[in-house]
């Protein structure tokens, strides 16, 4: 792993991207914030575009590397500065679940709050990368009912994943608020770095015309 670990967040407040500076903050990272003005259209000028082509926030350089998708910056961020235990290491027995739950966020959860949100039908059950919503949704609750993580009772940036996006997700009410779940996010959100972001989000926002 390069030695060199300062990165640089390209953010902008109240997205996706507020997940990965909660991240930086529990890392105690070295980074360089890049806001970006989402009112005035930054994220889709050309000097970003060449960055990430898809225009979205979170968007990480590390040294020449560059890492986009809420999901791999997590994981890149998590073993970088492996010190903070925020993630499994290799041969840690729990592992594989932290990968299965990072990637069941984006490979199944998200796509069915989409189709949910959006009214659509998910589409055959052998094209649907998650299924059915109620399976979805289901797994979701059995796990979260297991512990006061998602590992249990240890705690992993796999939960500032969740956290993040269930508090999202919940505050729309595109899910059902039930105990475990508003439960989870309250415990999340008590957290320092996660309060810290919310307010840095607030200062940012402030400042965008």
């Amino acid at each position: 792993m390069n030695a060199n670990r300062h990165v640089t967040l390209f953010h902008a407040p109240h997205t996706r991207s507020t997940g990965a500076l909660i991240l930086l903050k529990e890392l105690n990272a070295d980074y360089h914030l890049q806001v970006l003005n989402f009112k005035v259209g930054e994220h889709r000028n050309t000097e970003y575009l060449a960055i990430n082509p898809m225009g979205k926030v979170p968007a990480l350089m590390h040294s020449d590397v560059l890492i986009t998708e809420q999901v791999a910056i997590f994981l890149y961020l998590s073993d970088l500065y492996s010190e903070a235990k925020l993630a499994p290491e290799i041969g840690d027995p729990l592992r594989g679940s932290y990968l299965r739950w990072m990637v069941f966020y984006g490979s199944c959860f998200e796509p069915a709050i989409v189709d949910r949100a959006l009214k659509r039908e998910p589409g055959a059950q052998g094209m649907s990368p998650y299924g059915d919503y109620d399976t979805t949704f289901k797994t979701l609750i059995d796990q979260l009912s297991r512990g006061e993580y998602f590992l249990g009772d240890t705690f992993t940036s796999l939960d500032l994943l969740w956290g993040t996006a269930l508090s999202w997700i919940t505050m729309f009410k595109l899910i059902p608020p039930l105990p475990v779940i508003q439960t989870y996010i309250d415990r999340i959100n008590a957290r320092p770095s996660v309060i810290w972001a919310r307010e840095k989000d607030a200062e940012l926002a402030a400042s965008h015309n």
